[in-house]
C-alpha cells in the first residue's frame, strides 16, 4: 500500500500522456499565454481589495504589501516555469507533485486545486454580479432585487449568518454559463476573447495610472504604516503587531495577506502548458512576464490611490473609482466601472478555464472517473463536460453563498500549492538531477526555500477558521481517494 502511494509518474510517460488520443490543440503562443496569465492577475484585486487592505490593515504602505506579496509569487513562479519546461502537459502543481512526491501528494495538490479554482472562480462571478450591477445602475437600470444576491449572509464580527430577502445572484448564474459556452467552444476562440479584454483593462489600469499621478497629494502619504509594518499571527493568534477589534493582525504584513488573492492566476498560465505551441519556451515565459508587469502595476495603484485619498477615506467597496469622484472626477467612474467589470470577466475566463485541465490530468490517471472527466470533444478539442459541470458549479456557488464565505476558501489552499511546487523542484533535482530542464529555476536551493518561507507566513496570517476548512475539505478528498482513486490508478495497475 505505502508503495503505491508513494509510487511517482516518470517523465516519459507524462510525455507520452499528453500525445495520445485525448490530446488537447496547440494553438497558444508566448503572447497569448503572457494574455492568459495577466487575464487571470488582473480584476478583483486591484478594484476591488485595495480598499480593504489600504482602509483596514495597512495604510499607505500597501504597497510594501504588493511588493512582499510578490516576491513570495516570484519565487514560487520560477518553480511553477522549471516544471512547466519539463512536464509541460496539463495539470500544473498536480503533475509536478506526481512526478516528484508520489500519488498521494499528487492527489492532495489536485483536490486543493480543485477547491482553488472552483471557489476562486465563484467568487469573482459574485464580484462580478455586484461591478455589474453597480455599471447598469449608472445608466439608469436595475435587477430585481429577489434576483440580485445571495439568499443568505454571514457576518464574521457576530458568526451569524442571516438571510437578505433574495432568491439567488442572477448576474452571477448568467456570467458563469456564458463563459462555459465560449470556453467549450475551443482555447483559441477563449484566448482572444480574453486577449481583447486583457487590452481593454490594462489601458484602464495605466489611465488609473497616467491620470490619477496628477492628483496624488504626498501628505496622503503621511503616516506610511500607520499600522505598523508587521502583522504576523500564527492560527488566529497575533505575535508580531498591532491587533484589531476582533483579534485579527493589522500592519503591512497583514495587508499582504489580503491582498494575496489579487496575485491568484499566474499559475494558471502552466495548466495550459499542454495547449502551448513550444511549452518549453513559451509557458516560462508567460508566468514570469504576466507575474512581473503585473506586481508593478499593482504597486504603481496603491502608489496612487494611497496618494489621492487618505488611506482611512478610501471607499472599501469601489475604491479606484470612488478616488475619482472624491478629487473631482466623476465622469472617470463611468469608464474605470468598464474597465473593472471588463477584467473581472477576464479573471472568470481564466480560472473557469484551469478547472477542467486539473480534472482532465486526473482522469488520465484514473483518480476520478475517466469517461467524464477525461472526455475531450472531437471538434473543439476541449474538456466540456468537465467544462460544462465547472460552469454549472461556479454559477450555483456564485449565485447561493455569500462572498465573505466564498473569498476566505481561496487563498490558503493557493497558498498551499505554492508551498508543494517549490518543494518539489528541491526533491526533483535530487531524485532526477539529469532531467531536460529547458528552463530553471535559479539559485536553488534558495529561491525554492524562500518561496517556501514566505508563502508560510502569508498562510500562518490567514485566520484560523481558514485551516479549519481547508482540513474538512482534504479529508473529503481522502476518502474520495481511497474509496475511488487508489483503486483506479492507472500508474497501480501498470506495474510501474
Amino acid at each position: 500500500m505505502a508503495s503505491q502511494l508513494f509510487a511517482r509518474k516518470s517523465l516519459t510517460r507524462l510525455l507520452q500522456e499528453a500525445e495520445g488520443e485525448q490530446r488537447l490543440r496547440r494553438v497558444l503562443g508566448p503572447v497569448q499565454l503572457t494574455a492568459l496569465g495577466i487575464g487571470a492577475i488582473i480584476g478583483t484585486g486591484i478594484f476591488v481589495l485595495t480598499g480593504v487592505a489600504a482602509h483596514d490593515k495597512a495604510g499607505p504602505a500597501l504597497m510594501l504589501s504588493f511588493t512582499f506579496a510578490g516576491f513570495a509569487c516570484i519565487f514560487a513562479a520560477l518553480c511553477y516555469a522549471e516544471f512547466a519546461s519539463m512536464v509541460p502537459v496539463a495539470g500544473s502543481a498536480y503533475t509536478y507533485a506526481y512526478a516528484t512526491l508520489g500519488e498521494l501528494f499528487a492527489w492532495i495538490i489536485g483536490w486543493d486545486l480543485v477547491l482553488e479554482y472552483a471557489v476562486a472562480s465563484a467568487t469573482v462571478a459574485h464580484g462580478w454580479s455586484h461591478y455589474f450591477q453597480d455599471f447598469i445602475s449608472i445608466l439608469g437600470f436595475k435587477i430585481p432585487h429577489a434576483l440580485s444576491n445571495a439568499p443568505f449572509d454571514f457576518h464574521p464580527d457576530t458568526g451569524v449568518l442571516s438571510t437578505t430577502g433574495t432568491m439567488f445572484d442572477l448576474p452571477a448564474l448568467v456570467i458563469s454559463m456564458l463563459m462555459t459556452i465560449v470556453l467549450v467552444i475551443g482555447i483559441r476562440e477563449s484566448a482572444r476573447f480574453n486577449g481583447v479584454m486583457v487590452v481593454i483593462k490594462v489601458a484602464i489600469v495605466l489611465f488609473v495610472i497616467a491620470v490619477g499621478a496628477f492628483y496624488v497629494n504626498p501628505s496622503n502619504w503621511t503616516p506610511f504604516a500607520p499600522y505598523g509594518y508587521s502583522g504576523i499571527s500564527f492560527f488566529g493568534t497575533t505575535l508580531v503587531g498591532q491587533t484589531g477589534p476582533n483579534g485579527e493582525p493589522l500592519g503591512m504584513m497583514a495587508g499582504a495577506a489580503v491582498i494575496f488573492f489579487a496575485y491568484i492566476g499566474f499559475d494558471a498560465v502552466s495548466t495550459q502548458a499542454e495547449e502551448a505551441r513550444n511549452p518549453t519556451r513559451d509557458v516560462p515565459i508567460g508566468i514570469i512576464v504576466s507575474l512581473v508587469l503585473c506586481t508593478i502595476l499593482y504597486i504603481a495603484v496603491a502608489a496612487v490611490l494611497t496618494g489621492m485619498v487618505r488611506y482611512d477615506n478610501i471607499n472599501i467597496d469601489a475604491p479606484v473609482s470612488d478616488a475619482f469622484r472624491q478629487v473631482g472626477l466623476p465622469w472617470a467612474q463611468f469608464l474605470i466601472s468598464l474597465g473593472a467589470l471588463t477584467g473581472i470577466t477576464s479573471v472568470l475566463l481564466v480560472l473557469m478555464l484551469s478547472q477542467p485541465r486539473i480534472l482532465l490530468a486526473m482522469a488520465r490517471d484514473g483518480l476520478v472517473p475517466p469517461k467524464f472527466f477525461g472526455a475531450v470533444h472531437e471538434r473543439f478539442r476541449t474538456p466540456w463536460k468537465s467544462t460544462i459541470l465547472t460552469g454549472l458549479s461556479v454559477g450555483l456557488m456564485g449565485a447561493l453563498i455569500p462572498l465573505r464565505v466564498l473569498a476566505e476558501l481561496v487563498n490558503i489552499g493557493t497558498l498551499l500549492a505554492f508551498v508543494i511546487v517549490c518543494g518539489a523542484v528541491l526533491v526533483m533535482r535530487r531524485v532526477n538531477p539529469t532531467a531536460a530542464r529547458p528552463f530553471r529555476c535559479p539559485l536553488v536551493p534558495l529561491v525554492p526555500l524562500l518561496g517556501i518561507g514566505f508563502c508560510l507566513i502569508l498562510m500562518f496570517s490567514l485566520p484560523a477558521e481558514n485551516w479549519l476548512r481547508l482540513a474538512i475539505w482534504l479529508l473529503v478528498g481522502f476518502g474520495i481517494y481511497f474509496l475511488y482513486g487508489k483503486r483506479h490508478s492507472v500508474l497501480a495497475h501498470s506495474g510501474e
